[in-house]
């Protein structure tokens, strides 16, 4: 028996770093949800949507014309990311513009960048 831990032979555990660590888990129910979250920004036309979005509001053809994609692509894109509320859109006159549906977003997908780029 260590002062922190267990000696197991030659493996160690850190009881105390055991117990933090359990600390931060959090209920399966919360993980499930966060894991389908994810799976959100694992289509990368989704993904060039939100960049595509980012500080900037489009119609579905500014879209189209942005990422070089047809109507019904965009459109099933953009009810998707609506139903997870990762969009939302306005309407001016009969017009529909798409925005990112907060500030987290943004900062989700540019988290995830910046975080890649490190590795290069």
């Amino acid at each position: 028996l260590y002062l922190r831990g267990i000696n197991m032979g030659e493996e160690f555990l850190d009881i105390k770093a055991v117990n933090k660590a359990k600390k931060n888990l959090v209920k399966d129910v919360e993980v499930y949800d966060i894991a389908d979250f994810f799976k959100i920004f694992s289509d990368s036309t989704r993904l060039q949507i939100l960049f595509a979005l980012n500080n900037n509001e489009l119609s579905v053809n500014d879209l189209c014309a942005v990422l070089n994609m047809n109507k019904s692509a965009i459109s099933h894109q953009l009810k998707y990311l609506k139903l997870n509320h990762l969009v939302k859109f306005t309407k001016k006159g009969k017009n529909v513009f798409y925005s990112h549906d907060d500030e987290h977003v943004s900062l989700i997908i540019e988290t995830a960048r910046r975080h890649l780029s490190e590795e290069e």
